[in-house]
């Protein structure tokens, strides 16, 4: 239960601001609700059973000291993108936004793509590295799905008017306080 509470609430505040996020806004603006959590439900946890799998790998091959201290420089790290900002391109949006016959299947190669090497993946494979794969995965994918179906209730809700500077430096000083717990763990 541990892995699964510390994945979701690391991969919550992860995806917070993320171009996935921005993405699953622009998807419900286009499409109904359901398929596009749908999309995202199902890209995510295959995304994340491959973090999970690549981490566990990781994980096992190295020594406990080392992972700690490289999970603490990632998660500094995460902090640092996180205040650079993520944004949706110009063309990245029009895909986002074009008609396309199943919904489902647009949604889930988008953000299945988009996922691949993005920092909630990191994220994933760095807290497999020090939890089960199990709850990591499971944390990992309700924390996602959580802030992207927030996401699509806010992005409806408020429009254009999301206070993305707050967003972005809360979710990057969490990253910063996780990274600094790793990092002097080792040493307590």
């Amino acid at each position: 239960m541990e892995a699964f509470w510390i994945s979701l609430g690391v991969i919550f505040v992860a995806e917070l601001g993320d171009k996935s996020q921005l993405m699953a806004m622009t998807f419900a603006t286009r499409f109904k609700t359901w398929p596009v959590l749908a999309g995202i439900t199902i890209a995510t946890t295959v995304v994340h059973l491959l973090s999970v799998a690549v981490g566990g790998l990781i994980g096992d091959a190295l020594p406990t000291t080392a992972i700690s201290v490289v999970a603490g420089l990632a998660f500094l790290g995460f902090a640092a993108w996180t205040l650079r900002g993520d944004e949706l391109t110009e063309d990245e949006a029009q895909k986002a936004k074009r008609t396309t016959r199943n919904a489902l299947i647009a949604v889930t190669v988008a953000f299945f793509l988009s996922e691949l090497g993005d920092k909630t993946m990191l994220a994933t494979i760095t807290l497999a590295t020090q939890h089960g794969w199990v709850g990591t995965w499971i944390g990992s994918t309700v924390g996602m799905v959580v802030a992207d179906a927030l996401a699509i209730v806010v992005g409806r809700l408020m429009g254009r008017h999301l206070p993305e500077k707050i967003i972005r430096y809360g979710a990057a000083g969490a990253f910063a306080v996780f990274g600094i717990a790793l990092l002097v763990e080792p040493f307590l």
